[in-house]
């Protein structure tokens, strides 16, 4: 693969069921390309991770995926509430999901973490009111 592809997807904002279409989609996309598989498990992740963040807390927002010979790029944008405290979102296990969605067996606090381990590079930028945009890189 000498071109770069490009795939943009739209999360819906509180679609559980929809959530995971677009990471689903990259995964089998990633395999026909043949990519590696352990690559392909690490996008899949963080990126599921980022849809379901999109769902709980910021009423959708967008994911562009660029795939190179060299890296599987990520980046994530939303209009939500954004991040008050970003040190503490990335700790593991803390959580601003309302009880009805823990009750669904999400919001754990292990979305921003698990971002982070699963992606080679990791940046987030938030802004409280204005939404988050994180951008992660897997490479291959």
């Amino acid at each position: 693969m000498d071109e770069q592809l490009t795939f943009t997807y739209s999360v819906p904002g509180d679609d559980f069921t929809r959530a995971g279409e677009a990471s689903s989609e990259i995964k089998n996309r990633l395999k026909m390309l043949g990519v590696d598989s352990q690559a392909i498990r690490k996008t899949a992740i963080a990126m599921y991770e980022g849809e379901i963040n999109m769902v709980i807390h910021a009423n959708g927002g967008t994911i562009a995926v660029t795939i190179s010979d060299k890296e599987i790029s990520m980046i994530l944008t939303d209009k939500g509430p954004g991040i008050a405290d970003i040190d503490k979102a990335m700790q593991e296990g803390y959580s601003t999901a309302p009880e009805e969605v823990r009750s669904l067996g999400f919001g754990a606090g292990m979305g921003l973490p698990n971002m982070k381990k699963y992606s080679d590079k990791f940046h987030i930028e938030s802004k409280v009111g204005a939404g988050t945009t994180v951008a992660m890189k897997v490479y291959l």
